[in-house]
C-alpha cells in the first residue's frame, strides 16, 4: 500500500476543510436566518414603495409583522439561497485566509500581527463574495419579496431558479452581479474585522491563559469578532441590500445609480444614522452565526483530526 505524501497529506486535510466549512456554515445560517431577514427588511424600511407616509419601525415590529402574514415558515424565506450561498462563500474566505496567513508566517514562525491578519481576512472574504455573490442578490429579492405583498403588490418571485431565470432573461447575465462592488466592499470589511478578530482574540486569550482552546476561549473570540464585524460592515451592507434589492422595473426609473449614489441618496433622504439600520439585529445574527459556526467549526476539526483553526 502507498504511503501519502505531503502534497496527498495536504490535499486530504484541505478537502476535509471545504467540506467542514460547509457544513458548519450551513448549521450556523439556518439557526440564526430569522434574525437576517429582520435584518434585510430594517434596511430596506424608508425605501418608498407607495406615497403612503414611512412610519418609524424596529426589529420587534418587523418580526411580529412576518409572524401575523406568513406564520413562522415565513421567517425563512430566502433560506434556500442563502444555503447554496454558503456552499461556496464560506469555504473560499475560511480555507483562503488559512492558506494565505500560512503562507505569510516568517520563516521563525512567529504570528502575524493584527494589520497583516486584516488584509488577509479582507482579501479572502472579497474573492469569495465575488463567487457567491448570485446566490447572495437572489436571497435578498426573496426576503424582499414579502415586503412587496405587504403592500398590495404582486411577488417577483415563486423560489430561488424561477428567481435566476427571471433575472437573467430581465437583467441579462450580468445581472446576477447586480451590487457586487458594495458586495464585496462589505465582505472585505466584514471578514477584516471576523477573520482577524476572531484569530487574534483566540491566540490573545490561549496565551494570557484567559482560556484554553476549547469552547469558552472560541466563545469569547467569536463575541469580539461579531462585534467588531458588525460596526465595521453595516453602512456598507445596507448599500449592498439596497442595491441588490434593485430591479429593472418597467415601471418607474431605477432609484440608485450605483452604489455611490445609493450611500448618497439615503443619507440625505434618511440621515447619516440610516447607514447603521439593522445594527442590533446584525450584531444579534452575527454574534449567535459565529457562535454556532466557530464552535461547530473547530469541533468538527477536532473530531476530523485536524489542527485547531
Amino acid at each position: 500500500m502507498a504511503m501519502k505524501t505531503g502534497d496527498d497529506r495536504q490535499n486530504t486535510n484541505n478537502s476535509k476543510k471545504i467540506l467542514l466549512t460547509s457544513l458548519s456554515a450551513m448549521v450556523a445560517e439556518t439557526s440564526t436566518f430569522p434574525i437576517d431577514l429582520v435584518k434585510t427588511r430594517l434596511q430596506l424600511h424608508g425605501e418608498s414603495l407607495s406615497n403612503s407616509r414611512i412610519r418609524p419601525t424596529n426589529a420587534f415590529k418587523v418580526a411580529a409583522g412576518i409572524l401575523r402574514n406568513d406564520g413562522i415558515l415565513g421567517l425563512y424565506s430566502g433560506l434556500s439561497p442563502a444555503i447554496m450561498r454558503h456552499l461556496f462563500y464560506t469555504p473560499i474566505r475560511i480555507v483562503g485566509y488559512e492558506h494565505l496567513r500560512t503562507q505569510f508566517v516568517d520563516s521563525d514562525h512567529h504570528p502575524l500581527p493584527l494589520y497583516s491578519k486584516a488584509v488577509i481576512g479582507g482579501t479572502s472574504g472579497a474573492i469569495a463574495q465575488v463567487v457567491a455573490s448570485p446566490a447572495d442578490l437572489i436571497k435578498v429579492r426573496m426576503q424582499a419579496d414579502r415586503r412587496m405583498v405587504d403592500h398590495g403588490i404582486k411577488t417577483r418571485y415563486s423560489g430561488p431558479f424561477d428567481a435566476l431565470n427571471k433575472i437573467i432573461s430581465n437583467e441579462g447575465l450580468g445581472g446576477l452581479w447586480r451590487g457586487v462592488i458594495p458586495n464585496v466592499q462589505r465582505a472585505f470589511l466584514v471578514n477584516m474585522g471576523e477573520l482577524a478578530c476572531y484569530d487574534h482574540a483566540k491566540h490573545f486569550v490561549i496565551e494570557n491563559k484567559i482560556a484554553e482552546d476549547n469552547i469558552y476561549a472560541h466563545t469569547l473570540s467569536s463575541i469580539m469578532s461579531g462585534l467588531s464585524a458588525t460596526a465595521l460592515s453595516c453602512p456598507a451592507d445596507v448599500v449592498k441590500t439596497r442595491m441588490m434589492n434593485e430591479a429593472g422595473r418597467v415601471e418607474g426609473q431605477i432609484r440608485y445609480r450605483n452604489s455611490i449614489d445609493c450611500l448618497v441618496k439615503t443619507v440625505r433622504i434618511e440621515g447619516i444614522r440610516a447607514l447603521w439600520k439593522g445594527f442590533f439585529p446584525t450584531w444579534a445574527r452575527l454574534g449567535p452565526w459565529q457562535f454556532v459556526f466557530w464552535v461547530s467549526y473547530e469541533k468538527f476539526r477536532h473530531i476530523a483530526g485536524l489542527s485547531s483553526f
